[in-house]
Formats: structure tokens, sequence, C-alpha cells
């Protein structure tokens, strides 16, 4: 007799969900998130800014591998430290993991170029997740000086996108 495929997802699921449990009990920090995906399995955990913890490695029991991968790809599991930008400029981050987009369609213009002045709320990227398009906006108005991720890129939670000057910006784009 087979096994029915929804009993055999609910288990895996269930197992799943207790990993997770027992990873987040185990961590020596506060966690900020854990990202938990079925398929293939995948469990991404980010900490809070002022902890850095190690990777934890998947445990020995037979199948469900559980996996702590790194935030900011660069072998470390604490979340990447964006530099503070000087005074009157402002950092654009991705508020997600994804790939970013610097225009709304493959050929497309750019949302935003280096030396552009743009409104608070304008879209300056999207950052691809989990198949959604999600609109990146300003918080702030400014003028662009500083692209940091290219087109197609992958980017990670926090990672600078874009720079603004935000004080006196007209005198920045050279009109004033």
């Amino acid at each position: 007799m087979q096994e029915d495929p929804h009993t055999h997802e609910r288990h895996v699921l269930a197992e799943l969900r207790e990993h997770t449990r027992m990873l987040a009990e185990e961590l020596p920090t506060p966690l900020r998130r854990i990202r938990v995906c079925s398929g293939d399995t995948l469990i991404e955990v980010e900490w809070q800014e002022s902890a850095a913890a190690p990777a934890v490695d998947p445990p020995a029991s037979g199948g469900i591998a559980v996996v702590a991968t790194s935030v900011n790809g660069h072998g470390s599991a604490s979340p990447p430290e964006a530099a503070t930008p000087p005074a009157g400029f402002h950092t654009v981050t991705s508020p997600m993991v994804g790939t970013f987009y610097t225009g709304p369609e493959p050929g497309a213009d750019a949302f935003v170029t280096v030396g552009d002045t743009i409104t608070s709320g304008q879209v300056v990227g999207i950052v691809e997740a989990m198949k959604l398009m999600n609109p990146i906006v300003a918080e702030i108005a400014g003028v662009v000086t500083e692209l940091h991720a290219d087109n197609a890129e992958a980017v990670e939670f926090g990672q600078p996108l874009i720079t603004l000057a935000t004080v006196n910006a007209a005198a920045y784009n050279g009109s004033a």
C-alpha cells in the first residue's frame, strides 16, 4: 500500500517546523528573522544587528537538512553592516533578500541614474523575491549620488542599493 503524498508532505513540514524551533532555541543570540522554505528545504537565519553568531551545521538526523545560510554572503551569519552615510546623505537599502532590478523590465531604462533628482516615494528599483516584484521606493527626496547594485544582481537584506544627497540637493546637482 502506497503512502498518501499529503501525509508525507505534512510529516516533512512537521519535521521542518520542529527543526526550526530547535534551531531557534539553540542559537546563542536573539534572532531578527527565520525564513523557512520547504522545496529543497532551507532555513535562513538573520541575527539582530549587534549580534554575530556562527552558522549552524545541519543536524545528523535523516530526512531533512536544516541549514543556516549566510545573510551577507561573506561567510558571516550576521546581517551586512551598511556604512553610515555622511551628514546630508541617505542610503536606500534592500528590505529583503532577492534580485535587484534597475528598470521595470528587461531592456527598459533604469528607474534612476546618478545625478537624477528624485522625490520621496519615487520607485528607484525592484527587488524580486520568491517570484514577487517588490518596488523599492526612496523614503526621502534627494539627488542620486551613487548606485551600489547592478541590474539583476543578487542582494541581501540591508544591502545598500542607492545613495542620495539629501541636504541642498539642488546645489549638488549644479542648479541653484
